[in-house]
């Protein structure tokens, strides 16, 4: 492929002259769209827009090339336009850009289209190739001109590769390089280029390993960084850094490797670089490279660490789960299983066993890697161990020797008294569930920076036991003493507060409102402390209708009933949220990653099955949008099943346990519309997602 595949002559406009650079922005985007590369001519805009405000890809010396990749985009492409005055682009080196051209790259775009969009790159560090573009007198002039410099390079590259170049004497200065930006199509390779013919020029070895949007190419070996003199990362994003321990590393933005490459190989070669000592365990591990970031942007990085590591564990343990259901109901337990649903046969309890162990890992390996992608490798454990102290709480006390004796637990004083109190279950339920473990990973994260900060002053002899004993040693105490002492007895007073409101309304037969509040409490952590009441209320409303017909109440009797209709709102508020996220979806495709999009089918079945979690990966990546979206949803669902009187005797089990719910039509209709109202909202709600 050449580049004039992706450069249409209707593509290219020359001598324009423009405002400003959102003039530049809204004429390169209309020409995207008449050549035909685009599915949607504002979100690409807006996408290109996003990308200006990481930093302004004009590069200088009079050259700007935006871009983005998009689900907008139709088919790769590349638009051109010549600025014979000039126009203000933000360039880093302030001067004005007049030679223009925009990318366009869609979602999962092949390596082919952007190595031929690197190769353009690369082609613009030849400053008389751009002068000769901008006195290009027609579009196909200027597309000639292209070709010719490309054929030109690809006939060099080609003569290189074949021919036997001397092996580089010992005495030879070496030098390797990494080069990467957040979207990896332009500056990357254009530093690459800079840094490589800088080098050769002065008769240095050199390599360079491009992380671009392709993933890495030319990657260092390890016998080539150990043999290297120094190394240079030029990076605007995340890099591998644990490989280069004990090497002189100089660091740089891809910016200086553009512009100052000269002076970056001088001060390279120049022997004052300071040896690069990781702080992690010597294995892929990340330096951040985010100083110019918002806080905003450094908080949705860290989180996203954290939700992408979780997803595989609700997907795999969801469907584990919703299989043991199934079972189940394949053996006629549908309606007969009661508490123990699931769990009725050997291959169901399988099924539910190993499925639950792998979903009660979702918040523990939440927690550890926010803290991981925080503080480093010495941060997981410690937000490992936040993680699980949120999904599990705090133990009872009745489980320890010295809670068992009502005596024994009254006669403690001072400090172990104060500990019994506050670090052990009572009354009330402590699990904070993944809003409590986004809070733990973050406070994990915080705790191991403060504990490097404070330890940095340490003899170099006890470097080794920092990442093994002092970290996790110190950190995981902090962040136990802060999950069992504040965070979840704040919980368990919450949760008490929840639970006789709730007692308080069936008190008083407002079924209507128990039912709007009972779906909405589902739809709010998601199997946190809220969820977590809402249910365990339900269960409870199921025992005391039991209880009511043991006494010789009838099925039919009010207060039976509303037993069963508090229980129905509560499944049907939990099976809202995956659903409905997985419906927006497939409406609103570019409000999700690529990664959430194909969960939508594990979304449909966990939500069928009344595992709310499947919508968890979704709420911590957005919680602002997504929650009230599912609350809405989930409330107006609950609402409606307990203003058509739908009832449901079991306490699990999801569309495997329509055979006893009451008024069964009804309740689909209940579920699909408290579902399309969260998609819906999602839609209107959520922005497109950064590329």
């Amino acid at each position: 492929m050449k580049i004039t595949d992706l450069l249409k002559p209707e593509g290219v406009n020359l001598g324009v002259k423009l405002a400003d650079q959102n003039a530049a922005i809204d004429l390169m985007v209309s020409l995207h769209d008449k050549v035909g590369n685009l599915a949607n001519k504002d979100e690409f805009k807006k996408a290109i827009e996003e990308r200006e405000k990481k930093g302004s890809t004009a590069v200088g010396m009079g050259i700007a090339v935006p871009h983005a990749k998009s689900s907008a985009v139709k088919q790769a492409g590349l638009v051109a336009i010549t600025v014979p005055d000039g126009v203000d682009y933000k360039s880093l080196d302030k001067k004005d850009s007049n030679l223009l051209f925009m990318i366009a790259a869609p979602d999962g775009a092949a390596d082919t289209h952007l190595e031929v969009l690197s190769k353009l790159m690369t082609m613009l560090m030849d400053q008389s190739f751009c002068s000769k573009l901008l006195a290009a007198g027609t579009p196909d002039e200027f597309l000639s001109l292209i070709d010719k410099q490309e054929s030109e390079r690809d006939e060099k590259n080609k003569a290189k590769s074949e021919g036997k170049a001397p092996a580089p004497s010992k005495d030879v200065f070496k030098i390797l390089a990494v080069t990467a930006c957040p979207t990896g199509i332009a500056h990357t390779y254009m530093a690459a280029e800079a840094l490589d013919k800088t080098a050769k020029d002065q008769n240095y070895s050199i390599k360079v390993e491009t992380d671009g949007s392709g993933g890495a190419k030319n990657v260092l070996t390890s016998s080539e960084i150990a043999e290297a003199d120094v190394i240079i990362i030029a990076a605007d994003k995340n890099v591998e850094m644990s490989r280069f321990d004990g090497k002189k590393v100089l660091k740089a933005s891809t910016a200086d490797a553009i512009h100052h490459a000269s002076d970056l190989i001088s001060k390279a070669v120049s022997g004052n670089v300071p040896v690069y000592h990781h702080s992690g365990a010597a294995t892929a591990t990340t330096d951040r490279f985010d100083d110019n970031e918002s806080l905003g942007r450094k908080f949705y990085k860290h989180l996203m660490n954290g939700v992408s590591h979780m997803l595989p564990f609700v997907i795999g343990g969801g469907i584990m789960v919703a299989l043991a259901f199934l079972i189940d109901t394949l053996a006629g337990y549908g309606a007969t299983g009661g508490g123990n649903f699931g769990s009725m046969t050997p291959l169901s309890s399988f099924f539910k066993y190993v499925g639950g162990l792998a979903m009660g890992l979702m918040v523990p390996v939440l927690a550890g890697y926010i803290a991981e992608s925080i503080a480093d490798r010495p941060g997981l454990a410690v937000g490992f161990a936040g993680g699980l102290l949120a999904a599990n709480g705090n133990a009872a006390i009745s489980g320890f020797v010295w809670g068992a004796d009502e005596a024994a637990l009254s006669s403690l004083s001072g400090f172990q008294g104060f500990i019994a109190k506050f670090a052990f279950q009572g009354t009330g339920a402590t699990v904070s569930g993944f809003l409590g473990g986004i809070a733990a990973g973050f406070l994990a994260g915080a705790v191991v920076l403060w504990l490097k900060k404070i330890t940095s002053g340490f003899p170099k002899s006890l470097e080794g036991i920092k990442p093994t004993l002092i970290y996790p040693l110190c950190g995981v105490f902090i962040i136990g003493v802060a999950m069992c002492f504040v965070l979840n007895p704040i919980i368990g007073v919450i949760n008490t507060g929840l639970s006789a409101m709730l007692s308080a309304l069936s008190a008083a037969n407002m079924l209507a409102l128990l039912g709007l509040i009972l779906g909405a409490m589902m739809a709010i952590d998601m199997g946190g402390p809220i969820n977590k009441a809402a249910y365990v209320f339900g269960t409870g409303m199921l025992g005391t209708a039991a209880t009511l017909m043991e006494a010789g109440a009838q099925a039919t009797d009010p207060n039976v009933q509303a037993c069963y209709i508090a229980m129905a709102s509560i499944m049907v508020g939990g099976m809202v949220p995956p659903v409905g996220i997985a419906i927006a979806c497939k409406i609103f495709p570019n409000r999700f990653t690529e990664a959430e999009r194909a969960s939508w089918l594990s979304n449909i079945v966990m939500g069928s099955s009344f595992i709310t979690e499947g919508a968890i990966p979704f709420a911590a990546a957005d919680p602002l949008h997504v929650i009230p979206c599912t609350l809405v949803g989930s409330g107006v669902a609950g609402l409606l099943s307990a203003l058509f009187k739908c009832t449901l005797m079991a306490p699990h089990g999801g569309i495997f346990v329509f055979a006893t719910v009451g008024h069964p039509l009804l309740y689909i209709v209940a579920w699909l519309v408290g579902s399309i109202i969260t998609a819906v909202m999602l839609g209107m709600l959520k922005k497109p997602v950064e590329k």
